[in-house]
């Protein structure tokens, strides 16, 4: 009832509240199809404690209004255009491009999966990646103090964002690492995963690339399975979640390098990672190409494409597919992060953020589109020296292709030193771009929180958030810390972060407006966006983001890696880990109707004529002007 009352509260046009607000109704006088009158002017101070949006007043009163948000040289801006979108595509394009999509793509019937992407994308992921992109560049702030402008009882969702983003930063730099440790472990003539004439590994391990004939069963193993998993990872040593057992001090180096490299990119602002991105953002597309050519030469590479491409159509009929569509377009884009609205907050007021979403958008698809080459060309490959089908060859998704499949497949290469160390500098790239802006969200919303204390001491904010981001990480550094990382990603992120985006969408379509909101990006490129942007905004991305939350729900997959099985309480520990971050939402939304002033009465009339003013605005033929008493 709470939620009911707050959001017809914020669905009545802004207005300044001191104790009771009074709106009264007039008609209008001839009927005409224009827009209202003007409002009177109001002071451009904005007022703390009302439950509507705040900031400039709805545009559509007056076709003159000048934006209330300007350019100030005090924030900090890019120093070239290039570095905003290298570090937009270096966020968007991440680790889960070369290893997400190609998984995704291929259990859900390889071409066929590119149907439902394709229109994913275009009513989904692109809208909404637009819509942060204009947030941020007409508001200038972070993820936090946004919500002052658009519908302030939100703005626990600035919180669940920066709380989520911690989360990733705990577990996906562990990820990094594990590629530094490859990397250094690539320095050699004879990689350690190509035998099995190891300490670590077992009976069980089987060198099919060398013996002829082999038998390969449910209980062989790879040497490259058995290094990541019985050297890199020991996870012999845990048991499970109840004994992870202990750190690895190999691990601990390398993220604490990672760490290092993230803290000096970072702790000028903008104007440092801007520089360090033309390297991470356009090394990995050299390597990719790369790639490419030699898997497209190995043999039994077609097989691989064969299947990329050719369509089941069958496949389109399950609903599971649309899903799977629908979140990886989702997070391969990355609308709700907080990233965009903080990298755009930094752009010329007048930059054109239109352009800049459908271009990056773009380049991130056909990224995973060409990385699905890049990685099928090779299992085909290891299909055709298996003797299995091609959907057989990865058993596991996630990091299992980046850390077993392709360096199984590097390995025996002509040439395998030199491969393994630009695909292992390839994913320490591609993981480092997406943890700038991860940490950049989290930075700028901070700092444009609480300016005052923080404008000037940017560098220690940075090495705190480092040192936190580092402990938080230490459970995953540890002989079982890959099943942290697995409950992290599907919990810590998951519906939480797609529920934050559902709400944003709504308090920006529906609170703020579609109205102003369009208005908004008029003032920044002179032009409004059109009907399919607008419809997109107001339903279709908002039931995109919905229809995945609730297949999410109903159809819950049961969690395992490797041969483990993650316990039932295991479970109930990542639903509290996912209710952690969400629950500032509410929260911030309980505190805000008790610390408002006024009675649950004045709350009562505001909301009635909150709720006549809205919908004659919208829907009838009148308009509405709004005083203090």
């Amino acid at each position: 009832s709470s939620l009911l009352v707050l959001s017809w509260a914020a669905l009545s046009p802004p207005c300044k509240r001191q104790r009771e607000d009074m709106c009264f109704i007039q008609e209008r006088s001839t009927g005409a199809t224009g827009p209202p009158p003007a409002m009177p002017q109001q002071d451009s101070a904005p007022l703390t404690g009302g439950l509507c949006a705040q900031g400039p007043p709805n545009s559509a009163y007056s076709s003159n209004a000048a934006p209330a948000i300007t350019q100030t040289d005090s924030r900090d801006k890019w120093s070239k255009k290039m570095d905003f979108l290298l570090s937009v595509i270096g966020f968007a394009v991440d680790l889960g491009n070369v290893w997400r999509f190609p998984y995704i793509c291929y259990q859900n019937g390889g071409g066929a999966f590119l149907i439902p992407y394709i229109l994913m994308a275009i009513f989904g992921g692109v809208p909404l990646f637009y819509m942060e992109l204009a947030l941020g560049q007409f508001h200038r702030t972070g993820a936090i103090s946004i919500w002052k402008h658009i519908c302030p009882i939100f703005k626990g969702t600035g919180f669940a964002i920066c709380i989520i983003a911690l989360y990733v930063s705990f577990y996906y730099n562990t990820i990094i690492a594990w590629a530094l440790f490859y990397f250094y472990s690539s320095f050699t003539s004879d990689l350690p995963w190509t035998n099995c004439n190891n300490p670590w590994n077992t009976e069980n391990c089987t060198n099919y690339f060398v013996k002829g004939n082999v038998n390969w069963t449910n209980y062989s193993r790879s040497p490259a399975e058995e290094f990541y998993t019985r050297n890199v990872l020991e996870i012999q040593n845990s048991s499970g979640l109840r004994n992870i057992g202990g750190i690895r001090w190999q691990l601990t180096l390398c993220l604490f390098l990672i760490f290092t490299i993230v803290y000096f990119s970072l702790w000028k602002g903008v104007k440092t990672s801007g520089k360090v991105v033309w390297v991470t953002a356009t090394l990995p597309y050299v390597v990719l190409l790369i790639l490419l050519i030699r898997g497209a030469t190995l043999p039994g590479a077609w097989r691989g494409v064969v299947f990329y491409l050719k369509p089941k159509w069958e496949k389109l009929l399950e609903t599971s597919v649309w899903v799977d569509a629908a979140a990886q377009i989702f997070f391969s884009l990355g609308p709700g992060f907080g990233v965009l609205l903080a990298l755009s907050s930094y752009n010329p007021f007048t930059n054109n953020c239109y352009r800049d979403a459908i271009v990056t958008s773009l380049v991130n698809c056909l990224t995973s589109f060409v990385s699905g080459f890049v990685i099928f060309t090779v299992l085909g490959y290891m299909a055709q020296k298996r003797g299995v089908n091609v959907e057989d060859v990865a058993r596991d998704k996630g990091p299992s292709l980046l850390f077993i499949t392709y360096p199984e497949a590097i390995a025996n290469m002509m040439g395998s030193t030199f491969f393994a160390i630009i695909f292992f500098m390839m994913m320490i790239t591609l993981g480092l771009d997406s943890t700038f802006g991860g940490l950049e969200a989290i930075i700028t919303a901070v700092m444009d929180e609480y300016p005052d204390y923080l404008t000037h001491r940017r560098e220690l904010l940075v090495l705190g958030l480092v040192v936190v981001c580092f402990m938080g990480s230490l459970s995953t550094l540890t002989n079982g810390g890959a099943y942290v990382v697995k409950l992290l990603e599907e919990f810590g992120v998951g519906c939480s972060i797609i529920a934050v985006g559902f709400l944003e969408a709504i308090a920006v379509s529906w609170f703020y407006g579609i109205r102003r909101f369009s208005n908004d990006i008029k003032a920044m490129l002179g032009y409004t966006p059109g009907l399919f942007w607008k419809v997109c905004w107001v339903a279709i991305s908002p039931a995109f983001l919905a229809y995945i939350i609730i297949s999410s729900l109903l159809n819950p997959q049961p969690l395992t890696l490797f041969d483990y099985k993650y316990p039932d309480w295991s479970i109930t520990v990542g639903y509290i880990i996912g209710a952690s971050s969400f629950m500032w939402i509410p929260v911030y939304m309980v505190y805000k109707l008790v610390w408002t002033p006024g009675s649950l009465k004045q709350v009562r009339n505001i909301v009635i004529f909150g709720s006549v003013c809205w919908f004659c605005f919208y829907y009838g033929n009148l308009h509405i002007e709004c005083y203090e008493e």
